[in-house]
């Protein structure tokens, strides 16, 4: 989408310590995209462009939501939760990107976050073996995910509404992002999402593959 979508950026630890980090209230599930453009133009609203993402593989651990680890285009990406605002809103972290052929040690360090442990016998692995490996994992599932998302934003507050397809099963989604945690509110409850549940990826797709209830 346009540059509203782009991660803080620091230069250094100073600068960083200052940034207010990024929430994100996210629901899932059916008529969703109709409501939010019922609700969407209230004078304030500016349209983004629409992407249709590249495929993506998540994967899925019994341990935890709190560790996003998915591979798209080639890249093997994580984020962690490390908070939520007073109203509920989740903070994730970016962890690093990894290019396959992934080093064994850093595909343990991947492990650590997705709180598994699994035996390593090369010294690394390209995204099929790694898929692979987590296909044969009692306790990680890998899903595909495939996307279009549709952005804009109320008052500078980030959003978007979104096609998501989990294994091919279709849900819809709505998104609130900012670090403006009090406009944020002000917005959710504008496009109507309020009562429904903050539902992050992770949550989502463990119930499309029945992980979770």
């Amino acid at each position: 989408m346009a540059d509203v979508y782009a991660k803080n950026k620091a230069l250094s630890p100073e600068e960083a310590a200052k940034i207010v980090p990024r929430a994100e209230f996210r629901v899932f599930g059916h008529g969703i995209i109709e409501l939010v453009q019922s609700k969407m133009w209230n004078g304030k609203t500016i349209l983004q462009q629409a992407r249709k993402m590249p495929p993506e593989t998540y994967f899925l651990s019994v341990h935890t939501n709190e560790a996003n680890v998915k591979v798209r285009e080639g890249l093997l990406d994580i984020k962690t939760k490390v908070g939520e605002t007073p109203e509920g809103y989740e903070i994730f972290q970016p962890r690093g990107k990894f290019q396959f052929p992934v080093k064994k040690a850093d595909l343990q360090t991947i492990l650590s976050h997705l709180r598994v442990e699994m035996k390593l016998e090369k010294e690394s692995y390209t995204i099929e073996e790694f898929i692979e490996l987590a296909r044969k994992h009692p306790d990680l599932t890998p899903v595909s995910v495939e996307k279009m998302r549709y952005g804009f934003t109320i008052e500078g507050i980030i959003c978007e509404y979104a096609k998501v397809w989990f294994n091919g099963a279709l849900l819809e989604s709505a998104c609130v992002e900012s670090d403006n945690y009090s406009g944020m509110k002000t917005v959710i409850e504008g496009l109507g999402l309020s009562s429904m549940p903050n539902t992050n990826y992770l949550k989502a797709a463990k119930r499309v593959v029945g992980m979770i209830q």
